[in-house]
């Protein structure tokens, strides 16, 4: 009998769409409750820790997180087919456990504060585009304001260039321990604030946090096709990471603004053109606005009022391959307010010759009808 093997996003408890931090969190809070040195013999919380530990050792990486993503276990080859011990994998525990399990796994904790990078936060810009500029495509400018790497210290921090020294206090943990009684209570350094490091002389420019914040202008381009709510994923444009780790990624989230003739549905563009009683009647062929230019539109005879016709390939390009939606419109036979002596007389000779049962109808067929109209 074939075991199904738990789904990782939910041995983490996140949702799919959860950033490293998330995950970084989500792994840090199962690994520190189910760790087996805190639950020795236990079998069920070694277990878990192991789910645990190969859940992140999979999606904390970029690349066996998009494989297993598209084709679940299988995609991820042998990284999903066992645990192989605390530091299998790229699963870094010194950052993960931090201070509170350095000593468990004899990490110094005075390297692993001065060695420790951090990634830059996300960012996110808000873009209102026009409806043409969705439907086509776009190139514009957006204002941005991030965290750059100081320029004057290049990041280290501190004037003479050499950076922060181990904080005496804490000797680097970013904590000190008091016992009370059977507990050791661990409280945040309040000489460094928890960082473990102290800069002594602090840069001019960036006071010691070797990153100040620059508004610059960045140039985006909105490629055809695309929906309201959008999100295109700018790497490395986002905040500078502390003490040279990466940069952080900017998010520019799309909204478009309403059209005052055409409606968006998926890729098709929807419109409503009135036509008079002789062009439903008779047919005709007219000419009508497109979203791309003019557009022959042919009315077959007899149309009735509510009647949705389509024209192939007028509507919205598809944004990941060839082709286009349609245009469809909806015709709206108008019946004149006032009309002349002269058209009165033609319209009661045609009414004549016209005949119309007048007889009840089912309300389910009214309110068919009615919604023609809506």
């Amino acid at each position: 009998m074939t075991v199904s093997k738990a789904d990782y996003y939910e041995v983490l408890g996140v949702s799919r769409e959860a950033s490293d931090q998330e995950l970084k969190s989500a792994y840090r809070k199962l690994a520190l409750k189910h760790h087996p040195d805190r639950n020795p013999g236990d079998h069920a919380a070694e277990e878990r820790f192991k789910q645990a530990s190969e859940a992140y050792q999979v999606l904390c990486d970029a690349d066996k997180r998009a494989a297993y993503d598209r084709y679940g276990h299988a995609g991820v080859g042998a990284a999903s087919q066992g645990y192989g011990g605390p530091f299998a994998g790229s699963v870094d525990i010194g950052d993960i456990f931090g201070d509170l399990f350095g000593e468990m796994f004899n990490v110094g904790a005075q390297q692993q504060r001065g060695s420790r990078q951090h990634r830059g936060d996300d960012l996110r810009v808000d873009l209102s585009i026009e409806f043409e500029d969705a439907i086509f495509g776009a190139e514009t400018e957006v204002k941005v304001r991030r965290l750059e790497t100081c320029p004057t210290c290049s990041g280290r921090g501190s004037a003479s260039g050499q950076g922060p020294t181990v904080c005496r206090q804490c000797q680097g943990r970013g904590q000190l321990r008091y016992q009370q009684g059977f507990f050791s209570v661990a409280r945040t350094c309040n000489a460094c604030g928890g960082t473990g490091s102290i800069i002594g002389d602090p840069c001019s420019t960036c006071r010691g946090e070797t990153r100040v914040s620059k508004e610059l202008k960045l140039n985006v381009k909105v490629p055809p096709g695309v929906e309201d709510g959008t999100r295109i994923r700018y790497a490395g444009e986002g905040d500078a990471g502390r003490s040279g780790g990466p940069k952080g990624d900017l998010y520019v989230v799309l909204s478009i603004q309403p059209h005052d003739l055409f409606e968006r549905d998926g890729h098709d563009l929807r419109c409503v053109i009135p036509i008079s009683f002789p062009q439903a009647a008779l047919g005709a062929e007219i000419e009508i606005p497109g979203i791309d230019g003019p557009v022959n539109l042919k009315i077959p005879e007899g149309t009735q009022s509510g009647k949705e016709l389509r024209v192939r390939g007028r509507g919205v390009p598809y944004l990941s391959s060839k082709g286009h939606g349609d245009l469809v419109v909806k015709v709206l036979v108008q019946v004149p307010r006032k009309l002349s002596r002269a058209q009165r007389e033609l319209v009661a000779k045609l009414s004549d010759m016209l005949s119309v049962d007048n007889k009840p109808t089912s309300p389910s067929l009214i309110d068919k009808m009615k919604d023609l109209f809506n």
